[in-house]
């Protein structure tokens, strides 16, 4: 019998090993579910062309990482059903490939399948069938471009992105952030009341109510997508200025919803309202505490009716008043009403608001709040230029109303020297320097010292005891 040397044998097994291997692996892969039912997701991306492979025949490690599959760019892909990378028939045969070029749009390094939508900040974008990827081109509240702009510029004040706001428009923002309506000439020619500073009287450099009443100033609140600012500022500037002109016998944090779902007259709760009108109904019938009648909350598309009145009040004689009504959260028991004396309007003279301020508390003022006032982290804001070269639609404006609390001044790196107010917004304690804002003092800044009102407490000497 011939022998046959053993590396021979080795030889001739080898092939047959390997063929067997191949099979093996090849009917795998023959029973694999096809990449081409499925569909090919990013035809027209580079494969076989970027590793420069077009093998003939069935070359089974032609293969590359495909989406979690694996993709091929041997002439066996190329069966009834595919498993052909997506540019292996343009660029390994150089013909087009047997299916729509495209079943998806690229988009920011991923692939969107044709006719989804998907957000992008507030804009909704779509991938169109012929796989162009369509946007609306709306304003955003959070807007990265103006953030580096102002961030860039030397104006005073830190922008960043305040994540309550993202994918708000900005006409959303204006509409269901704000919520004070600009007071009719009726109002806004009220009397002024002037303070009377003496002669060589000085007002000093910085001033903070919380300092000077500590816990009697209030934190402030979250006015969410509600256009109730009128009601927000209001209940904050009355809350403290019960707390202090009751030398701290009475420390409410006076309700907001109970202005906005109870004082109907002109007003319109959540899509904005009055100051003179929710001055007048907490004079004449008083509000409960938050503890008793907390904020409901409401997002701007509930078509719903508003929520009704749950707080009502009867005289009691010297122009008291009482709830006729228990506190709508049934955790709460204590439905005392509190009240005011009528509003006054302070002079516009920087001054004048320091001295009311430091005598008599915190003050409620008008402001108009422009695109950038909403990307505010801290510093001294004043409006800036950053959207005066770009579409009318990138400027908006509407009318806030906050709470000063107090006032001081800065020096810059550049030596210049800022005056300040420090004002509580209502956007909640994340917004701004927690929740609070500081603006430039003395230049009527966004109309912030135009109109200016204070109010007392309604106290008598049984509150002094009774609370």
């Amino acid at each position: 019998m011939w022998q046959c040397p053993l590396g021979l044998l080795l030889l001739l097994l080898l092939p047959g090993e390997s063929a067997l291997g191949a099979r093996r692996g090849r009917g795998r892969r023959e029973l694999a579910p096809a990449l081409h039912l499925r569909g090919i997701r990013d035809a027209g991306g580079r494969y076989c062309q970027e590793q420069d492979l077009c093998c003939r025949g069935r070359a089974d490690d032609c293969a590359l990482p495909y989406l979690g599959a694996t993709c091929y760019c041997d002439l066996f892909c190329n069966r009834t059903v595919s498993d052909c990378c997506p540019d292996f028939w343009d660029f390994c045969l150089g013909v087009p490939p047997p299916f729509p070029p495209i079943q998806g749009c690229m988009h920011g390094g991923r692939i969107y399948p044709v006719l989804g939508t998907y957000w992008d900040n507030c804009n909704r974008c779509t991938c169109q069938e012929k796989g162009q990827w369509e946007c609306d081109q709306e304003p955003c509240l959070v807007d990265q471009d103006m953030i580096d702009a102002i961030n860039q510029g030397n104006y005073g004040w830190r922008a960043g992105n305040h994540s309550a706001f993202w994918g708000m428009t900005l006409d959303e923002g204006i509409r269901y952030r704000l919520g004070t309506i600009r007071p009719p000439s009726s109002v806004t020619n009220m009397n002024e009341i002037h303070t009377v500073l003496l002669p060589g009287e000085v007002l000093p450099t910085a001033f903070e109510a919380s300092e000077k009443w500590p816990n009697l100033i209030h934190e402030p609140l979250d006015q969410g997508n509600c256009a109730g600012s009128w009601a927000f500022s209001t209940a904050a500037v009355a809350s403290d200025r019960v707390s202090i002109h009751s030398l701290g016998h009475m420390t409410p944090v006076l309700s907001p919803q109970n202005l906005l779902s109870c004082d109907k007259h002109n007003q319109h709760g959540c899509r904005g309202g009055r100051l003179d009108g929710a001055w007048w109904f907490l004079r004449r019938r008083g509000v409960v505490s938050d503890h008793c009648y907390p904020f409901s909350g409401r997002e701007p598309d509930e078509a719903g009716p508003k929520p009704r009145c749950m707080m009502h009040s009867r005289p009691m004689g010297r122009g008291k008043r009482q709830a006729t009504a228990r506190c709508p959260n049934h955790l709460v028991h204590a439905n005392d009403i509190y009240q005011v004396t009528p509003a006054y309007r302070l002079g516009s003279s920087e001054k004048e608001i320091m001295k009311e301020l430091m005598e008599n508390g915190p003050v409620q003022a008008l402001m108009e709040v422009h695109e950038d006032f909403f990307l505010y982290q801290g510093g001294i804001y004043s409006h800036t230029p950053v959207s005066l070269g770009r579409p009318e639609r990138y400027r908006r404006h509407g009318t806030h109303s906050v709470k000063i609390t107090g006032w001081g001044e800065d020096t810059l790196p550049d030596g210049r020297t800022l005056k300040y107010w420090t004002a509580a917004n209502s956007w909640g304690p994340a917004w701004g320097e927690r929740g609070h804002f500081r603006i430039m003092r003395g230049a009527n800044e966004c109309d912030i010292e135009s109109f200016v009102l204070g109010v007392w407490g309604r106290v008598g000497m049984e509150d002094m005891n009774h609370h």
